[in-house]
């Protein structure tokens, strides 16, 4: 794959050090950590391996990656064996996508206060779809879900919201049989929107106030009279494209290098999809330590798992739970697709076409003192 014009990596050498001595009042370890990491990724800095070709003599030099989870060059290999792993949960029934969004209002706490208010939006929305679901009235079933947060719009600006992907069914109080739905939409939107909302501000008042400086009696008042967006998207076709459909969502950083377009030292163009109106693709431009001001606004708390499991999907009962569930459907598990490693993988030798495979590794010394060689000679 050819390297993008610009990256979210050349903004940070040009403007970094600016960027940090503007903004240092909020920025924390983790924030300067992860721009030191989308730096150095894929540079000698980190190291590399002896890359060598099985029909010829040729060798390159490949430089390791950061692996850090906000960098927009590291998440392939990563979304590779996540969906790998998550082809065993497949059921053969439909499933439903459903996106439960936070006000705007609550964005000054978030940007204070991520861990919490994430950890709020991941319980309100499992209660929600769990309570719901079980209601007899809409389908009377314990059901599973994976969420997954994403914390950004298409401009970069804050905007909280999880995507859920749901089986459609679940099994009946009893746990006996398997209860499919009653109705094409699954769950009533029209019942989750003010469910979602009293179950998020109930947890948000039960937050000791010293832990929430920025919450007050008026906050709350607005936030009761907003309607709260939860979006349902129809049905999938096959449970196969489930995986096409998670691959889009599951290890998506804040922009990706193919969406900038140009930098000139000072300011950042890039492609972003107007929902608002008609999903009409816009460019916009920044200056480049507001573009990186906005992109650090989306680096994750250390350890906030931003991908987790519910109802008969959490990992505590699911390989039991799933064996059942395929018996009531009388639907077989999926079979385990080879998943490519980076030590299995190969690529084309640009002088011969034979394949070429990874070898030893080198430090950032070893590839230091293999550039100088030609110089001694």
């Amino acid at each position: 794959m050819m390297r993008p014009a610009v990256e979210v990596a050349d903004i940070v050498r040009i403007q970094g050090d600016r960027f940090r001595e503007e903004n240092r009042s909020w920025l924390g370890y983790q924030h300067l950590s992860v721009l030191r990491a989308i730096t150095a990724c894929r540079t000698a800095s980190l190291g590399g391996h002896l890359d060598a070709c099985s029909g010829c003599d040729h060798q390159a030099i490949s430089y390791n990656s950061c692996r850090n989870r906000h960098c927009p060059k590291c998440q392939a290999h990563a979304r590779h064996r996540w969906l790998a792993r998550r082809e065993q949960d497949l059921l053969n029934v439909p499933y439903f996508h459903v996106v439960f969004t936070l006000p705007h209002q609550l964005n000054p706490l978030c940007q204070r206060h991520p861990r919490l208010l994430y950890e709020l939006l991941f319980r309100a929305t499992a209660q929600t779809l769990l309570e719901v679901a079980a209601n007899p009235r809409h389908l009377g079933a314990k059901i599973g879900f994976l969420a997954i947060l994403h914390t950004w719009g298409q401009n970069l600006r804050l905007h909280p919201h999880l995507h859920c992907v749901v089986p459609a069914g679940g099994f009946d109080p009893t746990g006996a049989h398997w209860v499919h739905p009653r109705h094409p939409f699954f769950l009533p939107v029209k019942v989750l929107s003010p469910v979602f909302r009293g179950k998020f501000l109930d947890l948000l008042k039960r937050v000791p106030r010293h832990q929430l400086p920025g919450l007050d009696s008026t906050l709350i008042r607005s936030l009761l009279r907003e309607d709260w967006v939860v979006y349902a998207k129809p049905a999938f076709g096959q449970p196969e494209r489930v995986l096409r459909y998670l691959g889009r969502y599951t290890h998506r950083v804040a922009i990706s290098n193919q969406r900038l377009l140009c930098f000139d030292g000072q300011n950042v163009s890039f492609r972003w999809r107007d929902y608002a109106h008609g999903n009409k693709q816009r460019i916009m431009t920044l200056t480049a330590t507001e573009f990186l001001r906005r992109f650090c606004q989306h680096v994750l708390p250390r350890g906030f798992v931003r991908i987790r499991h519910f109802g008969y999907l959490a990992s505590t009962h699911r390989t039991v739970l799933l064996a059942r569930a395929r018996l009531y459907l009388k639907s077989q598990p999926q079979t385990d697709p080879p998943v490519t490693t980076p030590q299995q993988a190969t690529w084309r030798c640009p002088r011969c076409g034979a394949n070429m495979h990874i070898g030893p590794n080198l430090t950032s010394q070893q590839l230091a003192f293999r550039c100088r060689l030609p110089d001694s000679s």
